[in-house]
């Protein structure tokens, strides 16, 4: 799969699983546009991308693209803190 279309896919994918996902309370919907790519890359015939959205909400994604069984595989994180250690030398 060429990258464009991956990524492509990767934004559909979490358009589909966050609106499916968000409490309907919270009476929000995102569109590809609040989709952003961390990071990505493409080995051999696979394909990964870290995806985040513009949704203060701590989540982070991982999508996984399996060439040799053309199937997507979706993870889920939530950022629960970011702690700075000092290393000294």
């Amino acid at each position: 799969m060429k990258n464009d279309e991956f990524i492509k896919i990767c934004k559909e994918t979490i358009v589909n699983y966050f609106n499916n996902k968000v409490e309907i309370t919270d009476n929000k919907k995102i569109t590809e546009e609040d989709v952003f790519i961390v990071w990505s890359c493409k080995t051999l015939q696979n394909n990964k991308a870290m995806v985040s959205t513009t949704i203060s909400d701590g989540m982070y994604y991982e999508l996984t693209y399996n060439g040799d069984k053309q199937e997507l595989y979706l993870d889920a994180y939530k950022k629960w803190e970011n702690v700075c250690y000092e290393i000294k030398n």
